[in-house]
């Protein structure tokens, strides 16, 4: 064995025991290298399905509060399903009480880092009188437990449970957002157990098959250790009749815009789809000014009023 698979067999193996001391670049290099020793001993340190671990990157800081931008908020906690612990913030419509507000969005965000890192991504919706919960998963932020995809998409279905039984906002007038791997998860999520007073669904540069994204990542090594099992590709039909909005960047680096396009494609009724041109994995909606979140809160506003 040369010198190299040894140098990946000690990363591998570093992965394997849930060491901290490997990047998302040392992964995405891991996966990367053809050599079917590489192959053989990833797959033997990790097993078949020990990839679906390397799609998280969580961190347990708190870089800023919504406090920062002068939004009054509350810290909330609650359980998933199997009894772990969450954590999240509850922000209230700013120039609304929270029971007048237009409704309330359970936001879900993307991988990497915790709910300070995604602040950027939900806030400007408190500007425009919705409500929005933004909650960590599992392993991620001030949530307990260890990140795993069955059990984070029980999470979600866990926030939207929680912001059911708040007095304190219509629970006949939710919706869900979420971003990237917050898209993907909450359309299985919701797919599997569709929310009562759910009002309107937006995933935006969210991805359609785990499998799809380890191959884009690393190669068919990359897709060989990664499982689609709960991906949203085989969920997205469920969410009709509730109406669906896919937003996707043309230029996004991360996610590429095919996998957005197939989302929409296998939707039922009715959905809409914003491309936006040079749009980027985090900008999309940012863009032009904040053009596209004009639309989104009007798209918002028309289905609040369906």
């Amino acid at each position: 064995m040369n010198e190299r698979i040894l140098g990946v067999w000690f990363a591998v193996m570093t992965l394997a025991s849930a060491q901290p001391a490997v990047s998302g670049d040392d992964v995405r290099a891991l996966l990367q290298d053809p050599s079917g020793d590489l192959a053989r001993l990833a797959k033997g340190a990790l097993g078949e399905s020990g990839g679906n671990q390397l799609f998280y990157f969580p961190s347990h800081d708190e870089p800023t509060t919504p406090a920062a931008s002068g939004l009054k908020f509350e810290n909330v906690d609650f359980k998933s399903a199997d009894g772990t612990a969450l954590h999240g913030w509850f922000i209230p419509a700013k120039n609304k009480s929270a029971q007048t507000a237009k409704g309330t969005i359970v936001f879900s965000h993307g991988n990497a880092g915790s709910i300070g890192h995604h602040l950027g991504l939900c806030t400007w919706m408190v500007e425009a009188n919705y409500n929005v919960i933004i909650y960590d998963y599992r392993g991620f932020g001030k949530s307990a437990g260890s990140v795993g995809r069955r059990g984070m998409i029980d999470d979600v279905k866990a926030a939207f449970a929680y912001a059911r039984q708040r007095p304190d906002i219509d629970p006949q007038r939710l919706i869900s957002y979420g971003h990237s791997l917050g898209g993907a998860q909450s359309v299985t999520a919701l797919g599997e157990s569709p929310v009562a007073g759910l009002r309107a669904i937006v995933i935006d540069g969210a991805f359609a098959s785990y499998q799809a994204m380890a191959r884009i990542f690393g190669g068919q090594l990359g897709a060989s250790l990664v499982t689609d099992e709960l991906s949203p590709k085989d969920f997205v039909k469920k969410l009709a009749p509730v109406p669906l909005l896919v937003v996707h960047g043309s230029d996004d680096e991360v996610v590429p815009i095919a996998q957005g396009r197939q989302l929409f494609e296998s939707a039922g009724q009715p959905k809409t789809l914003f491309e936006v041109k040079t749009g980027r994995h985090a900008t999309s909606l940012s863009n032009d000014r904040g053009a596209y979140r004009k639309k989104m809160i009007a798209w918002l506003d028309a289905a609040m009023k369906g």
